[in-house]
């Protein structure tokens, strides 16, 4: 495991999420191929793209993916206005689409970003996320595929960051009190 001086704790190792995103692209597999369909796989930057990466090689299916580039976060607060830095360069018009994302925290980006999706003619919007964070849950978002369930903690590694930092350990950890001052 690739060691970090500024992690307190490991949550989820690389070998958990390796074995969890193989499930998932199973499950997902299994369910658009019920749909005869295969879905329109978006990942949302910059956090959802080692996952996503990971993912997809599971996934027994001709998918095409994109990407949005949505924001909502000033260190480790979710400022609740979301912002939509890249949309998609797809048009959704009667697709599937599957929502790739790091974490549901708040659940309003993903609330905002599904509801834009179906505005836009989407045929139907599932999400799949690394993690879950349901004590922070203030808008009635559920992941429909879920890769790991974690305490409300402020989390990094496999694409979530500390200010842009961190983005590339290979596990989800917790970082050191002191490394937030």
């Amino acid at each position: 495991m690739w060691e970090n001086k500024d992690i307190k704790k490991v949550l989820v190792t690389a070998e958990q999420i390796q074995k969890r995103s193989e499930e998932l692209g199973k499950e997902i597999t299994e369910d658009y191929r019920k749909m005869n369909s295969a879905p329109l796989v978006v990942a949302l930057l910059k956090g959802s793209v080692p996952f996503m990466s990971e993912l997809i090689k599971h996934i027994d299916l001709d998918c095409q993916f994109d990407f949005m580039d949505v924001t909502s976060y000033a260190g480790t607060e979710s400022t609740g206005d979301i912002k939509i830095l890249k949309d998609l360069d797809t048009s959704v018009k009667g697709l599937d689409i599957l929502i790739v994302e790091d974490i549901i925290d708040t659940g309003r980006t993903l609330d905002t970003v599904a509801k834009m999706l179906l505005h836009k003619g989407a045929k139907s919007v599932k999400i799949v996320t690394l993690l879950n964070k349901a004590s922070r849950r203030t808008v009635d978002v559920k992941g429909d595929y879920i890769g790991f369930e974690v305490e409300n903690e402020f989390v990094v590694g496999f694409g979530l960051d500390f200010n842009q930092r961190y983005r590339c350990l290979p596990y989800i950890g917790v970082l050191k009190d002191e490394c937030y001052q």
